[in-house]
C-alpha cells in the first residue's frame, strides 16, 4: 500500500530524470526511505532541484552551526508553526543527531523547555523571533547571538535555516503533506 503524500492530487513527472530518479535512490540508500517531500516534489522538477539545492545547502552545507543545531532551528520554527510534516521528520533527526529523545520531544512540544546549552538557547529564541515578529527584529536581537558566541555569518545561517523551514512549513499546511510513517518511531 502506497502511503499518502499530500490532500492534493498531484502526480509525478512520468519519466522522472536521470538525475532525480539517482537522487531518490541515493534518499532511500541513505535514510531507508524517500522523504514524501521530495517525492511531493517530483510533480515539477525545476522546482525539485530547488528545493534540494536549498535543503542540501542550509542543512548538509559548510557552516559552524552544527547539523544538530540545524535541526533544533528546523523543529523550533515548526512548533511554532505546527507543521506535521517538520516536527515528525525533523524532530526524528534531532533523537537521532542528539541521542537523546527527549530534547527532540521537548523541542516538539515547547522549545523553551528544551535542556540545551546558553548559546542553543540564544539561536532558538532568535528563530522564534524571526517566525513570529519578524518584522521586530532589531539589532539587539543580533547582538544577543553575538554576545553567546556566534559571529554575523552565524546569525546569515541562523536566518536563512529558519527562513527556509518557514516556507516549507506554509507549503507543508497547504498541501497537508503527510509525513513518512516511518519517521515516527526513529531513534526512540
Amino acid at each position: 500500500m502506497t502511503e499518502r503524500l499530500t490532500a492534493l492530487d498531484l502526480a509525478p513527472v512520468d519519466p522522472l530524470p536521470e538525475r532525480t530518479a539517482k537522487y531518490l535512490a541515493i534518499c532511500e540508500e541513505k535514510l531507508g526511505l524517500v522523504p514524501n517531500v521530495l517525492q511531493v516534489h517530483t510533480v515539477d522538477i525545476a522546482q525539485f532541484d530547488a528545493f534540494a539545492a536549498m535543503y542540501n545547502t542550509l542543512m548538509l552545507g559548510e557552516s559552524r552551526l552544527t547539523k544538530l543545531e540545524r535541526e533544533m532551528i528546523a523543529v523550533t520554527v515548526s512548533s511554532i508553526n505546527r507543521c506535521f510534516y517538520c516536527l515528525t521528520a525533523h524532530g526524528a533527526a534531532v533523537r537521532d543527531l542528539s541521542g537523546n529523545p527527549v530534547l527532540g520531544e521537548q523541542l516538539v512540544m515547547n522549545w523553551r523547555t528544551a535542556e540545551v546549552s546558553a548559546p542553543q538557547k540564544a539561536m532558538l529564541t532568535f528563530a522564534a523571533k524571526l517566525t513570529e515578529t519578524p518584522d521586530r527584529i532589531e539589532e539587539a536581537d543580533r547582538q544577543a547571538l553575538r554576545n553567546a558566541g556566534f559571529e554575523d555569518r552565524d546569525i546569515w545561517d541562523i536566518a536563512n535555516v529558519a527562513g527556509f523551514f518557514n516556507m516549507t512549513n506554509r507549503v507543508a499546511a497547504a498541501a497537508e503533506m503527510a509525513p513518512n510513517a516511518a519517521y515516527h518511531s526513529q531513534a526512540r
